[in-house]
Formats: C-alpha cells, sequence, structure tokens
C-alpha cells in the first residue's frame, strides 16, 4: 500500500522536472481505456494554472479540460452593477470597490469606472477593511462597500460586521456560495460533464463535508485539487483512475489546505451575519442556497434595504454577438466566441471574463491562446 505523502514530499515532486512527464505519461495510459470525458474546474486560478502551464496541451484528445464559473467578477449580476452605478451618478455616494470589479460593465453598458469619467466618487479598496477606515475618514459622506466574491471573501466583511462598522457605511452584499453553483453544474443537461476539480482556496474555507449531498446525487468524480501544475495533473490523473474504476468518490488531492470541516470558524462567522439564498449568477442561472444575504437584524447596513435597490435579476447581460455566457457557465472556449480577440480585448473588454484577472477570457488573452494544440506522447 502506497504511503500518505507529506508536504516535503510534495515539495520535492514539484521540484523534480521528470515528474510532470512521468504523470503526463500516465494519464495518457489511463485516458486510452476511456471515450471523451469532460473535466470542469470552477477556479479563477485553477485556469491560470491550466493555461500558463499548457496543461491542456499536454492532456489526450479525449479528455476536455473546461473552465466553469469560477470568477466572482463574472457571476456578479449584471443588475447589481446597474444599481451601485445608479447609487454612484444619482445620489451622490462613495462607492468602494475592487479593482476588477470597477470595470466590469452591468446590463446599461456602464461600469463602475465609467461613473468615475462621468463625476461619480469610486474608490478602490483591497478589503473590507479599506472601506471601514475610508468611512471613518470620512463621517460625513454616504459609503457603500460593493461585496463581491466567494466564501474566500465573506467572512472577513461578516467579521467587520460583527466588530462594528461606521453607521455612515452599508454593503451591497453579491457574495455567492460556491458547493451549490458545483451541483448545478454536475446536473446541467447541456453540459454533461463527467468530473469536477473542486476550488482550492473556497474549499478550504468551506471544507469537503458541504459538497458531499451533490456528490450523493450525480456519483461523479470530484477532486479537491491545488493550485501548482503538479497539483492539476495529479487531480486529472485521480479523476480518470475513478472513471476507470467505475467507482467515484471525493478525493482530496489537497490536503495541505483542505480538510473535511474546512474553515469552521470563518464559516460560523458567514453564518452570524448572513443566511443562504437561492441567488442570480451572472451568465449561468438561479442557483439555490447559493447568495449570501443579510439577516434581518443587519438591515440596517444592507444596502438593498437602505436604498430599496431590491434582488438582483437577469437583464440585458452582454453586448450582442458575445458568447460571455457561455463560457462562464462552461459552454464553450474563449476562442469560440466571435469576438475574442478582435472586438474584445484587455485593453477593449465587453464583457466580464475579459474585464477580471480570473475571468477565462482575460487568462486566455494575456496567454496569447488562439487554438488548443495537442502534444505527442
Amino acid at each position: 500500500m502506497a504511503r500518505e505523502l507529506s508536504l516535503n514530499d510534495i515539495v520535492k515532486m514539484y521540484r523534480d522536472p521528470q515528474l510532470a512527464k512521468k504523470l503526463v505519461k500516465a494519464i495518457h495510459a489511463e485516458a486510452s481505456k476511456l471515450d471523451h470525458t469532460l473535466i470542469m474546474h470552477v477556479c479563477g486560478t485553477h485556469e491560470w494554472t491550466i493555461t500558463h502551464y499548457g496543461i491542456r496541451s499536454l492532456l489526450p484528445d479525449n479528455i476536455e479540460l473546461r473552465a466553469g464559473p469560477g470568477c466572482p467578477v463574472c457571476i456578479t449580476p449584471a443588475s447589481d452593477i446597474d444599481s451601485i452605478v445608479k447609487l454612484a451618478l444619482e445620489e451622490n455616494i462613495t462607492i468602494t470597490v475592487y479593482g476588477d470589479m470597477s470595470r466590469a460593465k452591468g446590463g446599461e453598458g456602464i461600469s463602475l469606472e465609467d461613473a468615475r469619467s462621468l463625476g461619480a466618487d469610486i474608490r478602490i479598496v483591497y478589503s473590507i477593511q479599506d472601506a471601514v477606515k475610508l468611512a471613518n475618514q470620512e463621517r460625513n459622506r454616504k459609503f457603500v462597500f460593493f461585496g463581491v466574491g466567494f466564501d474566500t471573501t465573506a467572512p472577513a466583511t461578516a467579521y467587520m460586521i460583527l466588530k462594528g462598522i461606521p453607521e455612515n457605511l452599508t454593503i451591497l452584499s453579491s457574495y455567492r456560495y460556491v458547493p451549490p453553483a458545483v451541483g448545478a453544474l454536475l446536473k446541467a443537461p447541456d453540459l454533461a460533464v463527467d468530473a469536477i476539480i473542486n476550488p482550492g482556496h473556497s474549499s478550504t474555507v468551506t471544507g469537503m463535508k458541504p459538497y458531499k449531498k451533490y456528490f450523493d446525487v450525480s456519483k461523479k468524480p470530484m477532486v479537491f485539487s491545488g493550485f501548482e501544475p503538479i497539483d492539476v495533473l495529479i487531480s486529472i490523473l485521480m479523476i480518470l483512475k475513478q472513471l476507470i474504476s467505475n467507482c467515484p468518490k471525493m478525493e482530496n488531492e489537497y490536503k495541505r489546505s483542505v480538510t473535511w470541516e474546512g474553515n469552521v470558524k470563518a464559516m460560523n462567522t458567514i453564518f452570524k451575519v448572513f443566511d443562504l439564498v437561492e441567488g442570480y449568477w451572472r451568465g449561468f442561472g438561479i442557483v439555490e442556497g447559493s447568495a449570501f444575504v443579510f439577516k434581518d437584524k443587519f438591515s440596517d447596513i444592507d444596502a438593498r434595504i437602505v436604498y430599496g435597490l431590491g434582488e438582483p435579476k437577469s437583464s440585458s447581460e452582454f453586448v450582442r454577438n458575445a458568447k460571455c455566457g457561455d463560457v462562464i457557465k462552461g459552454k464553450i472556449d474563449p476562442v469560440e466566441c466571435p469576438l475574442y480577440m478582435k472586438e474584445c480585448t484587455p485593453d477593449t473588454p465587453k464583457g466580464p471574463p475579459m474585464v477580471s484577472v480570473e475571468g477565462t477570457c482575460r487568462i486566455w488573452a494575456e496567454h496569447k491562446v488562439t487554438a488548443i494544440f495537442k502534444c505527442r506522447i
């Protein structure tokens, strides 16, 4: 029986220049026993690793590795962007927002960056702590923090709320919970996903446990993966072995960070402030139990209630002829969009997947990917 690898073992393996070749050969050997197989991941950092190291080019023709809705900026509802742009332009409210999110356009075709060029007070921040600091410094102004992200960023916001935030600061929560989205991907008939590589950062917080009910229904392989190229190759090999043996399970390749229970303290902090309800994901649709909304006792800091913004919904999400929604959902690769690297580039982005550094189109564009090539082993 093979022994369990330690962190030192993994570090040594990563530095072994021959290891990747051995893994790729093993992947090809196992893949020869399978038909076409679609593996999907839901993490922008995984996509960067896969693209940067050319992992797709190393895979056999029958193994397809595709990015799903793992970019928080990409799935933030267009109606939320429209709402906060309106607050900035019409209500003279200072908006604090992450840099990538400030460049994403809403259904009206206007971003917060555009609003700033029209005179709105938009402040780029790196955390909720920055927003709190600004609001404390300017007590005579109203501030809104645009809370965007997954399970990884929601805990910090919840913590600051419990600690106490200035009375002149409210929060528009567009936070989303990843496990239900994975469940939706697994049962989506238009995707036919065979296996999932689960996100590393998010799973470090949530743990593996919330995914079990989705695995129990789908009975499709799930591997929780780290972010080094070796991590991804090992995860792919683990999935192929599961498929060949017809023994699907939840496996943890990222044991040095992900546990079954996750960060219990962080999750408890989240659920002291937020409830989970069905939520809209831009380009993907409504996902049950995936939106973090404020508990009633925090209604005085909920920008939706304070400013009567309403709940996020589908709207005119993307520019004409753009295939952003299909890219976000994982139905197509960026090169299949007719606007990719033509009208839509990192300098002239038409949709959020080209705006965010975690967006699939942006990652492919910055790596100058125009086609998928396969190596020969």
